[in-house]
């Protein structure tokens, strides 16, 4: 649906040059929630302004349905954006027009005259967003969840194939925020939306999103389904964004004589392995005794996961029966040097 090929971005200003975005090269699947993640000033809002091209590449291309954005002409370029649809953090929504004009005003600068279709539109996107009863109220009786609704709701009301959200969710509280990223999540799977959503939060992209890239630098430096980049981060931004998700530190620091000896495993539990008692399990079938050192258990978008990290102490050819058990029913064994959480 979107594919970035070598794209870099770079700002002048007076005799200094600053890139922004160093050689992307990056695929957005059709229907899925896309999230890109990054600190401040890492390039993903650069990156995203790309896709409907209010920042053009210095070099690279962008193309949206095999389009390549470059080509077009400024009559074409202003059509193909009626069919982006963009969140952004502060809502920008226009305080002397109510809910249902903020939202009819997107209709008629792209010419829609019927003010008939523009009502009934209207209403079918506030019955959407749950947000009926709030029609003819102006921005300023809403709170921060509400104006983010009609945000979205005005983002849809041109029928987008693609929504790009821009730090949708920054400016508001940890259950606001659930609410808009399931809200975002449904409008995904019912109108089949592709969703780029950028952020510097990692609960947002294991919330909702079906794959994420990190951004660092100006340079994507990890990439993946979101199940394999949260449990099995590489990159060391990577694993910082994970830590700070769990509330974890780098690892267990054990005193001279307090660590517990034998072998070190992480364990990752996805699916149906979550419910299942494998470990005890296989404890008692190899006499195998596991001490779980840290742990972490929970979802992923809506797949239920979990990792621990174990000592296994016993007969040498026991844990590794115990462990080639645990492989055998799904679960994925690594052997770690250290406690390291992420």
């Amino acid at each position: 649906m979107i594919e970035f090929c070598g794209v870099q971005k770079t700002y002048t200003t007076g005799n200094a040059s600053i890139t922004a975005l160093q050689r992307i090269d990056l695929k957005v699947n059709e229907g899925e929630i896309f999230g890109v993640i990054g600190h401040s000033g890492a390039g993903k809002s650069t990156l995203i302004r790309l896709i409907n091209l209010l920042e053009r590449p210095t070099e690279g291309t962008v193309k949206v349905s095999g389009v390549d954005l470059m080509a077009l002409s400024e009559n074409d370029l202003r059509q193909f954006r009626q069919h982006v649809g963009m969140i952004f953090q502060h809502f920008n929504l226009l305080g002397s027009m109510t809910v249902a004009e903020n939202i009819a005003y997107a209709m008629r600068i792209v010419g829609q005259k019927s003010a008939q279709a523009i009502d009934a539109r209207v209403d079918e996107l506030l019955e959407l967003v749950g947000l009926s009863k709030h029609k003819h109220k102006y921005p300023r009786q809403l709170s921060g969840g509400e104006k983010q609704r009609v945000g979205i709701a005005r983002a849809l009301s041109n029928h987008p194939t693609v929504l790009l959200c821009d730090e949708a969710t920054s400016a508001l509280d940890p259950q606001t925020t659930h609410s808009i990223l399931q809200l975002l999540r449904r409008i995904n799977e019912t109108l089949k939306l592709t969703i780029v959503l950028i952020t510097h939060e990692m609960d947002v992209i294991r919330t909702v999103c079906d794959r994420v890239a990190v951004i660092d630098g100006g340079r994507i430096v990890e990439e993946g389904a979101v199940t394999q980049v949260f449990l099995h981060p590489q990159h060391p931004t990577t694993k910082r964004f994970v830590q700070e998700a769990e509330g974890a530190h780098d690892a267990v620091v054990w005193g001279d004589n307090a660590a517990p000896r034998g072998g070190l495993y992480r364990l990752t539990f996805q699916r149906e392995t979550v419910h299942q008692p494998l470990l005890s399990r296989v404890a008692r079938s190899f006499a195998v005794d596991f001490s779980i050192i840290t742990g972490r258990f929970g979802a992923i978008k809506s797949e239920p996961c979990g990792q621990v990290v174990v000592r296994a102490t016993g007969e040498a050819d026991q844990v590794q029966g115990a462990l080639s058990q645990l492989a055998q029913a799904g679960v994925c064994v690594e052997e770690v040097s250290d406690a390291t959480v992420a």
